[in-house]
């Protein structure tokens, strides 16, 4: 009879084993700064990520973005880079807008479809040279994205742990960047990007962001990502700069008046009923559809659907009466009919009008626009009150700051 001798797992793999559930959420590259920041403890998951809702104060994180400089890990976002020399030939058949159009040096906001034409992710696309790029996105898309290459030159692959990325936001966020050395910084009008020394490498920085504010983006390898958070820290410290969490920023975007997949809006892949799905024209980003370039994903779709007047639903900008925001409200015609929902909402310091973002049934916000309202209900003293609100399509942005795109960028 053979005896097998007992193989004892080491000590370490041992704890591993146990303590695996005790990492529920991946950190990002920037955690162990966060992690010392966060008073609140108020975390909440994002692409597997734990990412914080709030660090200290969601006033006045807020109010951070509005009047110094606000710093924002962006490291979960999806990131993709798109190289090769049939870079700009993938990419302008699997989005919206016209690739060719975007020079080295430049980022644009683009969506993707379906075959059917419905939306399955907006993003950020940089063309940081001829023939490479980095998307940016929600969701994740690398097997739709490999199938979509094939046949082209061109290699995709994901970069979202390898690369660490932030956002700068605010009025002194642009007096940050030089007083941290990075000379030349001035020259990034909006939506321009640069490559700057850092640490022996390079952060790429672009104006750009989802604040409605002067601000930018910074994307550094994941092994400088300390440094770069540590010299932006030193640099800021007279300027007001303050770490925040998403609640904060989710303020900021809403009176930029921006959408966020999955909120505003249920992307394709995500969608369980079949009338969820939205066309671009949909959710506003109708602006994106270039019908004289090439064939691209949905196109047949979506053209055919403005041709037939088929297109069902609009994105609208509400101004609602009153203070007491309302989120997730049902939109009413003539206080009877159910024609949307509110998708976000808020009371704004800065337009000092109470907004909000609402998907309604066409011709309900498109044409018909008089005598629409909303119902909300308040929690007063332990019960709630039903109110029904006016509320009036307005346009986006909500506010409109020309710092956003002043060239130079004004020294705050």
């Amino acid at each position: 009879m053979n005896h097998h001798p007992t193989i004892k797992p080491s000590t370490n793999a041992r704890a591993l084993a146990q303590t695996h559930f005790r990492t529920l959420r991946l950190g990002t590259p920037f955690q162990p700064r966060i992690d010392v920041l966060a008073r609140t403890q108020n975390w909440y998951n994002w692409a597997g990520y734990r990412a914080p809702h709030s660090l200290w104060d969601e006033e006045l994180e807020y109010f951070a973005i509005r009047s110094q400089a606000a710093l924002f890990d962006i490291s979960p976002m999806t990131k993709y880079r798109i190289k090769g020399p049939d870079a700009e030939a993938l990419l302008d058949r699997v989005t919206l807008r016209d690739v060719s159009k975007l020079k080295p040096g430049r980022v644009h906001y683009t969506a993707w479809c379906n075959d059917e034409g419905f939306v399955l992710d907006d993003g950020t696309l940089f063309r940081l040279s001829p023939t490479l790029f980095r998307l940016c996105s929600q969701e994740r898309h690398l097997p739709w994205l490999l199938d979509s290459a094939i046949g082209f030159d061109v290699l995709v692959e994901e970069e979202t742990e390898a690369v660490a990325g932030l956002a700068l936001q605010g009025p002194t966020s642009f007096a940050v960047l030089r007083d941290a050395g990075f000379a030349g910084v001035e020259r990034l009008k909006i939506f321009d990007l640069a490559e700057f020394a850092h640490e022996g490498g390079t952060v790429t920085i672009s104006r750009t962001g989802f604040t409605g504010d002067l601000g930018y983006e910074l994307f550094v390898a994941a092994e400088k990502a300390l440094s770069l958070w540590d010299r932006l820290m030193a640099a800021g410290e007279l300027r007001g700069i303050r770490a925040i969490g998403y609640t904060a920023l989710n303020r900021a975007r809403l009176e930029a008046g921006l959408i966020v997949a999955n909120a505003d809006f249920t992307t394709a892949e995500h969608a369980i009923r079949a009338d969820r799905p939205r066309m671009p024209d949909e959710i506003g980003l109708g602006f994106m559809i270039d019908p004289e370039k090439g064939h691209f994903n949905g196109r047949r779709a979506i053209l055919e659907a403005r041709a037939k007047r088929k297109v069902r639903h609009v994105l609208v900008g509400l101004e609602i009466e009153g203070n007491i925001p309302a989120e997730h409200a049902i939109v009413y015609h003539k206080k009877s009919r159910e024609v949307g929902l509110v998708s976000a909402a808020m009371w704004s310091p800065m337009a000092k009008r109470n907004i909000a973002i609402a998907s309604l049934a066409r011709p309900y916000g498109d044409t018909v626009v008089e005598d629409l309202w909303v119902e909300i209900y308040a929690m007063r003293e332990l019960q709630y009150q039903k109110l029904m609100k006016r509320a009036k399509v307005v346009a986006r942005p909500f506010i409109k700051l020309d710092r956003r795109t002043a060239n130079p960028p004004a020294d705050f």
